[in-house]
């Protein structure tokens, strides 16, 4: 081979070089903060978590390759919540998702910076995380779970499953900022259907017996538990204790009644966790939280316990009219038992 030609073939070779070392090399890894006020043991946030990924994977991110998700666990105590919420602004993530009112209070006074994306918070208009819900402002946005209009669909359902009930409690953290409104709410329709209401503040586990402990002891007594850090990390228990004083009660998530709760009505859960995923993706590819607008719930469930054991007082109400259970009611009534039907016509303007 000549020199010139031997020249020009090694010129060629070392120009092509950076080339493959720029297709060779990995990714750029975005990091994502998760802040949840439950347990990791939790029994249903696993699916949550699921779903979450799931639609982050169709979107193109995949853990280990271009995103690491670093996932804290407050587990109901609000001085846990703040350690791991400085703890996640410390590894610097590019959004922190949050889940519930308490965790994303703490994030929101943690950081005025970080994109913060948080799911299941009701009235966060009247909560003070966002200025609107079409123009959010700030760094933060994210998946409404309720109105207040809600609250009175609760004790109506309540009143359908057991028409007897004079006197509801309504067990709920007192520190939690949508409490106020739900409570208003419920008031104000207690009147109408002839109920007396107790506001049940609860902060721990031995809060929670004692509240409920003092409803049974009245007559013709209901119960309704709100959902929020307390109340959902002792979920088990409040079930427990309404099954072991017979009270019937409605809760507000599909959740409470997969583990054992006679009655649910509200936002589907799962589908908010898809659209935080979908929102993540956004925010990673550039969007502002003040550009995305807050979500509202279009999909409700009311889901039915079929297998649990009914009020003493309205067994009649819960004979099994199907094989599933609990039974999943949405905006297709077709598709449930006629026990279910008659509740979801009461409830059916919330799904319109």
């Amino acid at each position: 081979m000549r020199r010139r030609e031997f020249i020009t073939l090694l010129g060629g070779a070392t120009a092509s070089w950076p080339l493959v070392a720029r297709a060779q090399q990995p990714e750029r890894v975005r990091r994502i903060g998760v802040l949840m006020g439950l347990a990791a043991s939790d029994p249903d946030a696993s699916g949550w978590i699921s779903a979450f990924e799931q639609v982050l994977q169709k979107s193109g991110w995949s853990e280990g390759r271009n995103i690491k998700i670093e996932y804290r666990w407050g587990t109901g105590d609000a001085r846990i919540i703040r350690a791991y919420a400085a703890e996640l602004i410390g590894l610097a993530p590019e959004v922190i998702v949050t889940r519930g009112s308490t965790a994303s209070r703490t994030m929101q006074q943690e950081t005025k910076s970080i994109p913060i994306l948080f799911v299941a918070v009701s009235d966060p208009v009247g909560s003070g995380f966002v200025a609107s819900l079409a123009h959010p402002g700030g760094n933060i946005t994210g998946f409404a779970n309720h109105e207040d209009t809600m609250a009175a669909k609760w004790l109506e359902l309540l009143k359908e499953i057991a028409p007897e009930i004079t006197r509801v409690a309504v067990v709920h953290d007192p520190g939690n900022p949508p409490a106020p409104v739900f409570l208003r709410a419920i008031d104000a329709a207690a009147s109408s259907l002839g109920v007396q209401l107790t506001r049940a503040g609860v902060h721990d586990a031995a809060g929670i017996e004692q509240a409920i402990e003092m409803a049974a002891r009245e007559p013709n007594s209901g119960l309704i538990a709100l959902t929020d850090v307390v109340t959902n990390v002792h979920r088990e228990l409040i079930i427990r204790l309404a099954a072991q004083y017979r009270l019937p009660a409605v809760y507000t998530f599909r959740y409470w009644a997969t583990s054992g709760g006679l009655a649910s009505y509200g936002a589907d859960v799962l589908d908010q966790w898809r659209g935080a995923a979908s929102y993540v993706d956004r925010i990673l590819k550039g969007e502002k939280p003040a550009q995305l607008p807050v979500v509202q719930p279009t999909k409700f469930e009311l889901v039915i316990n079929l297998i649990s054991r009914p009020p003493k007082r309205s067994p009649s109400l819960f004979r099994p009219a199907c094989s599933r259970s609990p039974t999943r009611c949405s905006s297709r009534p077709s598709f449930c038992c006629s026990a279910c039907v008659r509740f979801w016509h009461k409830a059916a303007g919330c799904c319109t």
